[in-house]
């Protein structure tokens, strides 16, 4: 594959990269790059976790060897369990990213506590510590925190953890949400302190919850990869999705971010009376359809639904 397309699949969808000339320079320079993702186990894997995992599935098809962390002690400090419990959600996360698609002959999955409590990992948290402000770890924290009104310790320790797992893990290219930014520029800035190098950064969109707000467990207002057809159906339909409006849009969000990437083409299908199907080749072409009102909501919603369903066909038999 040619450094170009490399390149374009690499950055398809990212919000930003830091720094688009670093990218280049270790796509060109280095056969093997290493790229990681972390993530907290968690019991429901959802649209949301997808995001990253296309994005790994896309640097595996550039030629990058990709890093799961499951981050155990990462969830424990961030109060999601006891060590038992995580563990298990972490191996069922690891089942899950595979029936996704991730090729697991590519990707090595790596439970934190597997490294973390390591003398030479734990003396570098407290170097880390040293050169870190209290304000800069809690700034660090608060888009991914459970207790950002009233924090603990723990808190403040656990993105110097992550800043490290970069360090730790030989890693060239860290991928997470753009929530994950200011911890990303915390590792770009102190682990060069530290004799490491600073990795380059690739953040992805956080995906829109189907009503329109942040997407949260406690609401439900999103598509489990567990969902039945019948459920994916139903919430879709119901989804938010305001004609001809694109920005703050969860099912054109879906389409861009999930349907597109792995589909060459997208059949929306209609009654006669409605103009019959309609074929489209790129996600410009719909949004062209959408905009200016060729293509209902409706039927937008139960073309989603319906690719969504396939996307998600090999992980229900895999996991149910």
């Amino acid at each position: 594959m040619l450094a170009v397309n490399k390149l374009e699949l690499i950055s398809r969808n990212a919000v930003e990269i830091v720094t688009e000339e670093e990218l280049r320079a270790l796509v060109e320079s280095k056969k093997k790059p290493r790229a990681y993702v972390g993530y907290e186990p968690s019991g429901e894997i959802h649209l949301g976790h997808m995001m990253t995992v296309n994005k790994l599935m896309d640097l595996q098809n550039a030629g990058f060897e990709v890093v799961v962390l499951l981050a155990d002690v990462h969830a424990y400090l961030n109060e999601k369990g006891d060590f038992d419990e995580i563990e298990k959600i972490a191996e069922y996360n690891k089942k899950a990213f595979i029936a996704l698609g991730l090729d697991e002959s590519k990707a090595k999955f790596v439970l934190g506590s597997s490294y973390q409590l390591e003398k030479d990992y734990t003396l570098d948290i407290l170097k880390m510590a040293r050169i870190t402000t209290l304000n800069r770890a809690r700034r660090s924290m608060d888009e991914v925190s459970r207790r950002k009104d009233d924090p603990v310790v723990s808190q403040m320790i656990y993105p110097l953890m992550q800043a490290l797992d970069i360090a730790h893990l030989r890693i060239d290219l860290a991928v997470g949400g753009i929530d994950q930014r200011k911890i990303h520029m915390l590792a770009r800035e102190n682990l060069p302190k530290l004799g490491y190098p600073s990795p380059v950064c690739l953040h992805t969109p956080i995906l829109l919850g189907l009503d329109g707000q942040k997407m949260s467990s406690s609401k439900g207002n999103y598509i489990s990869i567990k969902d039945s057809e019948e459920v994916v159906i139903k919430k879709l339909k119901k989804a938010y999705c305001p004609a001809g409006r694109v920005d703050g849009n969860p099912v054109i969000e879906i389409m861009k971010y999930h349907i597109f990437p792995r589909f060459e083409k997208v059949v929306v299908e209609r009654e006669e009376k409605f103009g019959g199907d309609v074929e489209y080749s790129s996600f410009d072409e719909l949004i062209k359809d959408f905009e200016s009102g060729k293509l209902h909501p409706a039927d937008l919603k139960m073309a989603a639904a319906k690719y969504l369903n396939k996307l998600l066909e090999n992980s229900r038999k895999k996991l149910n």
